[in-house]
């Protein structure tokens, strides 16, 4: 995840870049190194130093390397002329390269031309099996084709290798959520939050997926979950609070008619409905009426 000074310097970067304020390439760099998708951005700025022989030379053995970022740019802006000149002018430099190997298979992806692009890309795993890159392409591919459970098949093996990959299990979560396979969902945001539990956004989707699942144990669980991303996030978070809310109702509804002690104390639920009215009293008076009357009907 980037951070907001990290942000803040790219979109600086940007505008002093496209109001003709030089620094180019250190914007390039700082996108690259964030590994951000502006690909449109990359495209312009990175051709207008490539095809300046002064600029271009002046960059030493980073001269390669801007001609893959740019290839790359290219494909996903559609305009694939332009990634293939620079994949040629790679082959050149570079043969039998496994590297611009990959960039001619996804230049096969990016043309449509699904099945050559499995074949290129079942060659060079047979040669190094744990290219991440290959993997996600795949994973990607049938995506893109519409074929979601082979996007699904591919996650999950690329994950048996590769189970740091946050953004993986993210994609994945997501994937199986668009399905309505809230528990598989479930199990990867528990993957996530294990990995990074200070991240708030994990904390706040698993509480969802839980809600979703339904069941007193879920909601239980799902309301301790929103209750960790309100203080995660300081307090600050509407959707975590009108969670605690809603958890709180069904919890009533499920539990009508037990004995007071299988009940929790009401006061976490009273302090989220004032840090709500709080919130909405600021940022957007005119529903705050909308808010009262929905607590009301939630009997908070």
């Amino acid at each position: 995840m980037v951070s907001k000074t990290d942000e803040a310097q790219v979109n600086r970067l940007e505008n002093q870049v496209d109001n003709g304020g030089g620094g180019a390439w250190e914007y390039l760099c700082l996108v690259r190194k964030l590994k951000l998708r502006r690909s449109d951005k990359v495209l312009k700025h990175g051709l207008s130093i490539l095809n300046d022989p002064k600029k271009r030379s002046s960059l030493g053995p980073d001269e390669w390397t801007l001609y893959e970022q740019v290839a790359i740019a290219a494909m996903d802006c559609q305009c694939l002329d332009v990634a293939k000149d620079c994949i040629k002018t790679l082959q050149k430099r570079f043969l039998e390269s496994k590297r611009v190997g990959r960039l001619e298979a996804m230049l096969l992806e990016a043309k449509g031309s699904w099945a050559e692009a499995e074949k290129a890309y079942t060659s060079l795993l047979e040669d190094n099996p744990f290219d991440q890159v290959i993997h996600k392409r795949r994973a990607a591919m049938a995506k893109a084709q519409g074929n979601i459970l082979g996007a699904i098949e591919w996650l999950n093996k690329y994950l048996e290798i590769f189970m740091a990959d946050h953004d993986a299990w993210r994609e994945l979560a997501e994937i199986y959520v668009s399905l309505q396979m809230y528990k598989q969902a479930a199990f990867c945001y528990e993957e996530l939050i294990l990995s990074q539990p200070t991240n708030p956004l994990y904390h706040l989707a698993y509480a969802d997926v839980l809600y979703t699942l339904g069941g007193l144990e879920n909601i239980q669980a799902a309301k301790k979950y929103y209750a960790s991303t309100v203080d995660l996030t300081g307090g600050k978070n509407t959707r975590a609070l009108l969670g605690i809310c809603l958890c709180t109702s069904a919890m009533g509804q499920l539990t009508k008619g037990r004995n007071k002690e299988d009940k929790e104390s009401p006061e976490l639920q009273i302090l989220a409905a004032t840090a709500l009215e709080r919130d909405y009293k600021q940022r957007a008076p005119t529903k705050l009426s909308l808010l009262t009357s929905t607590l009301r009907s939630l009997k908070l």
